[in-house]
């Protein structure tokens, strides 16, 4: 079965590549050839992921999945949440996200958090939402060069590493992004 999965992020789709089972072929933007960005305007995870899945229906007529995330800080009231792409500014540099994160954070003992991540999933004209959420906390420094975005601040509960520090093999058998894909891949194979 062939499915569009609805990013330009290259560093996603390798992760949902590697969770896929035999059966599933993964198609990106690239294979469609969409180079624009799709538009994320809502002010909500939920709303930026059946807003991108909307997109590639409306203009491509084709079965997709898109997902959106988000790190949500409890001391920064869910901040950056919806915005944690673009949390430092328009051009999405992870780095000053972090470093705005940890400057936020100085001084602040309460480092809880949590990733959430949503997939909104289109399959004969049909939508569904499938959610995926893992506990955690910031640390002070950033720590590993793995991984991409906030990984290396964010140490899921009880691992005692950050996501930086785990192959992509281990990150998805824990992460929100695998939870959330694991709760779709079991939807497509139920139908």
């Amino acid at each position: 079965m062939k499915i569009l999965f609805a990013t330009s992020n290259k560093n996603k789709a390798v992760e949902i590549q590697k969770l896929i089972p035999e059966g599933f072929e993964i198609l990106t933007l690239n294979d469609i050839d969409l180079q624009e960005e799709i538009p994320e305007t809502s002010d909500t995870i939920e709303g930026n992921a059946i807003q991108k899945t909307n997109f590639i229906v409306e203009n491509f007529g084709i079965d997709c999945f898109a997902d959106d995330t988000g790190l949500e800080i409890e001391a920064l009231n869910g901040e950056p949440g919806v915005y944690s792409a673009r949390y430092a500014g328009e051009e999405k540099d992870p780095n000053k996200n972090m470093d705005l994160v940890l400057k936020k954070m100085k001084g602040i003992t309460n480092r809880k958090a949590r990733f959430k991540t949503i997939i909104s999933l289109s399959l004969d004209n049909k939508s569904y939402l499938f959610e995926g959420v893992v506990e955690g906390i910031i640390r002070k420094d950033k720590v590993g060069d793995l991984g991409f975005g906030y990984d290396p601040i964010f140490e899921p509960e009880n691992i005692g590493r950050t996501f930086a520090e785990m192959t992509i093999e281990e990150k998805n058998t824990i992460s929100h992004r695998g939870r959330a894909l694991e709760k779709m891949i079991h939807f497509l194979n139920s139908k």
